[in-house]
């Protein structure tokens, strides 16, 4: 897992290395000290820049993740940073290698079991949230539902009777969003429709499409179980119903059938 690694060389070098953002507390009190300090150094050589570049890029980095770890209720005191590279350096650290390592392990499982935690909450409400929105888009007017849960609204019906089979390609122009409004993903944006196999997208597609005569244009509004899921797809968030405008362009076009997009495949 990236983060957990990330996580690592963080713990690493958080017993190593300064950090270079002062607390918010202690920022304007060491305002002077530090323009003096940073006045005195001189960097003559190639090995005093080097030096120099290393501790800011590598505080630089830390600055950023020490943020980050904000997010996760973790507060790490810049001083004691400084004083265990000092007392490192000086070979008189309180702590022992074996002490350290196991000090950073623990900190790395309570950072993981933190984040377990928020996205455990984060899933239940995305659950909930989706749940209220099918419930409340079923009383609405012109809106159908399938057993399986999918719901649609017709928007211009087609030509009737004519409709893809599981064993079709397609070909049709969409536009997906999250519940929020959020757009994720459009072929109108693109100014190209889409071809593929019936059954090579989400399940609620496949459904729907099953039902759709040429020419129709819908509204989807498909559950978290017949899209992707416990899935994090970046823009799609896990546990996620999303809604699409669907129109059905053509059943098996002239032309080779393209790639899906990511947003449609299984």
């Amino acid at each position: 897992m990236k983060l957990r690694y990330s996580l690592i060389a963080l713990s690493v070098l958080l017993v190593a290395c300064q950090g270079n953002q002062d607390t918010a507390g202690d920022a304007a009190d060491k305002a002077s000290t530090d323009a003096a300090q940073a006045d005195a150094v001189v960097l003559e050589t190639e090995d005093a820049k080097t030096s120099y570049s290393m501790g800011a890029n590598t505080a630089d980095f830390l600055s950023q993740q020490i943020e980050k770890l904000k997010e996760y209720d973790v507060e790490i005191d810049t001083d004691l940073i400084v004083r265990g590279m000092e007392d490192v350096f000086a070979e008189q650290a309180v702590m022992t290698p074996e002490e350290v390592e196991q000090a950073l392990s623990d900190f790395n499982e309570r950072v993981q079991a933190t984040i377990a935690d928020q996205q455990t909450k984060a899933a239940e409400e995305s659950k909930a949230k989706g749940k209220a929105f099918l419930e409340e888009n079923a009383n609405k007017e012109g809106v159908k539902s399938t057993e399986s849960g999918l719901q649609y609204k017709i928007i211009e019906e087609g030509e009737e009777g004519v409709k893809p089979t599981a064993e079709d390609t397609v070909r049709v122009h969409y536009r997906g969003t999250l519940i929020d409004g959020t757009e994720f993903d459009s072929s109108y944006k693109r100014e190209q429709p889409i071809d593929f196999g019936v059954t090579g997208v989400i399940p609620g597609w496949t459904e729907a499409l099953q039902m759709m005569n040429k020419g129709a244009k819908w509204e989807l509004y498909i559950p978290s179980d017949l899209a992707y899921g416990e899935r994090d797809l970046g823009t799609i968030p896990p546990h996620s119903v999303l809604v699409f405008e669907v129109e059905l362009l053509e059943i098996n076009p002239e032309q080779a059938p393209e790639k899906a997009a990511e947003t449609e495949t299984e």
